[in-house]
């Protein structure tokens, strides 16, 4: 990895760091200091006059729309001295509203603080002029950043430009590592453990035994709804379709060669090549089952139109048998559900395919950037630092302390040594997730697996996932190999953005009415001719080139 550093740092120094931008009607945007000369003591917090950096973010409709109004931002400002001016969006409008706001040349604000950025869009940004370099900053001003890639340099590899530049402050949350860490599975299969006990059936472990479980479900209906005071209808199994974490993919794993679905629809193989998902022989058989479920009347029929709101509104009044999620309690409770174990397939088979990029744990590349119209980057470099805190970022990524008049996810303590430390409370019947929500703030943060003890404790919902996920799935998942977090070419970026839009649009949507309607032997050819013309070929090629490259850096990195 150091190897790789130092070719990066040569590139950096090879390059011309200025960049300009010419926009519309012929007015040339400023020019950001990326390579400011400020002394570090002018930039030590609190700072002794009051300054003003602005910033776009977004957050959820159902919550507070002033960041300023929430007590992290509020606390930030007292320790800084630094007063944000926000332009907040909600968070289901933000694509549209800040590509809207980047387009104001001349009134750009001086970061995103949430920049919800893809590589094709921190690339077109940076070749535009909109953002800017960070390296230099973060060398000279962010020590927690750089602490983080020093003691992590695979991070700041991922977050480096081919061109060799660092155009965004990451989010980095670690829970676990490679198969054990918590991203290593999204969308759990939750199965209803009181059903199953009440009726007498036993926790399925082949597709067939969940199936006779469903009908279960569908023929005691009633009784189940007496039983428990249910208010509805029982549902046996729910989902939202190509929805993430709500996807119910992980339940074809058996079939066929045992790659099943992705989110992204991309898996790799143990002999390291690249293959996409909606193709395999092993997917056919498995959504072919997934609709004779559908025909047998086990499924919502809402599972093909719902949205998020509904789908946890039907759960909230216990009406699941099987549902899927990140976490069961943002849906029902963790008392009356079990995590279905990986189900084998009709030759035997179990396996579980891990998520891409899970290998080094959470990482969203492209969270925060700084703009061209940033008139003071020293500043905002080091107030971007403060994210970087150890205890910061868990409050920015989870939640804080001592609100008064609400549920707080977390209190200050002390760790073993009298330090200060954050130790997560109790939620009781609380939503997680609706918690965080109301007062975490997002943005750029890292959270390292040495942190918990020390800054933070693990989340309780976090480590019930992970202890139950280790318990079920570890020993089934049997692929070595993940695609990473790789940073592609703006040319190579801009014709994967191009080959996905039609490929996965075409893929899902075929899923779902497969799922649905049927007819998936009759046109099974007519899928892949089409697949094969939207491209794919040509996707899976460039995916396989990044891949290839990727694991000969880790193979120099031994040497």
């Amino acid at each position: 990895m150091r190897k790789q550093i130092r070719t990066i740092t040569s590139i950096i120094l090879a390059l011309t760091v200025a960049i300009s931008l010419t926009g519309c009607g012929g007015n040339t945007v400023a020019q950001a200091d990326i390579n400011p000369n400020t002394p570090i003591e002018e930039v030590t917090f609190p700072l002794a006059e009051k300054k003003e950096l602005s910033f776009i973010t977004n957050a959820p409709a159902r919550t507070e729309q002033d960041p300023n109004k929430r007590t992290i931002f509020m606390r930030l400002e007292e320790q800084t001295n630094v007063h944000i001016k926000w332009t907040c969006f909600v968070a289901d409008q933000f694509a549209d509203k800040k590509n809207l706001a980047l387009a104001q040349f001349g009134a750009l604000p001086d970061g995103l603080f949430v920049a919800g950025m893809g590589d094709y869009d921190l690339l077109r940004y940076a070749k535009q002029g909109i953002i800017i370099p960070l390296e230099n900053l973060i060398d000279k001003y962010m020590p927690n950043l750089l602490s983080v890639f020093e003691k992590y340099p695979e991070y700041r590899v991922m977050c480096t430009a081919p061109d060799g530049h660092i155009y965004s402050f990451p989010w980095i949350e670690q829970l676990g590592s490679g198969k054990e860490a918590i991203q290593a599975i999204g969308g759990i299969p939750y199965i209803n453990k009181k059903w199953l006990d009440y009726l007498g059936i036993s926790v399925p472990t082949t597709t067939e035994e969940l199936e006779l479980a469903l009908i279960a479900f569908r023929d005691h209906a009633t009784e189940l709804e007496q039983a428990f005071s249910i208010t509805g209808s029982v549902i046996p199994m729910s989902f939202i379709i190509n929805n993430g974490d709500q996807d119910p993919a992980i339940l074809i794993n058996g079939f066929g060669e045992g790659y099943g679905d992705t989110g992204d629809h991309f898996a790799v193989t143990n002999q390291g090549k690249v293959i996409y998902t909606t193709v395999q022989e092993g997917y056919k058989e498995g959504i072919a089952w997934l609709h004779h479920l559908v025909e047998e009347n086990l499924t919502d029929p809402e599972a093909f139109t719902q949205d998020w709101s509904t789908y946890v509104a039907k759960g909230k009044n216990h009406r699941y048998g099987l549902c899927f999620t990140w976490d069961i309690a943002n849906i029902d409770n963790y008392e009356d559900y079990i995590m279905l174990p990986a189900l084998a397939g009709p030759d035997g088979l179990v396996t579980v395919t891990r998520q891409n990029g899970s290998e080094t744990s959470g990482f969203d590349r492209g969270r925060c950037v700084l703009t061209s119209n940033c008139r003071d980057t020293a500043l905002a470099a080091a107030w971007i630092d403060q994210m970087y805190a150890p205890i910061q970022s868990a409050q920015n990524n989870w939640g804080t302390y001592g609100e008064e008049g609400t549920a707080n996810i977390f209190e200050m303590g002390k760790n073993e040594y009298g330090d200060p430390m954050l130790i997560h409370m109790d939620l009781g019947t609380n939503s997680p997730v609706e918690i965080r929500e109301n007062q975490s703030v997002n943005g750029p943060l890292a959270i390292l697996n040495d942190y918990y003890g020390v800054f933070v404790t693990e989340p309780d919902d976090a480590k019930w996932r992970l202890d139950n996920m280790h318990e079920t799935y570890l020993k089934d998942m049997k692929n070595e190999y993940v695609y990473p977090n790789v940073f592609m070419s703006m040319e190579d970026t801009n014709r994967i953005s191009q080959l996905d839009t039609d490929i996965k649009r075409y893929a899902e949507q075929m899923k779902a009415s497969w799922i649905l309607n049927g007819g998936i032997e009759n046109e099974w050819d007519a899928y892949l001719e089409k697949m094969e013309s939207y491209g794919l070929s040509e996707y899976l090629q460039i995916k396989q080139k990044y891949f290839d490259a990727y694991q000969a850096s880790l193979t120099e990195d031994t040497k």
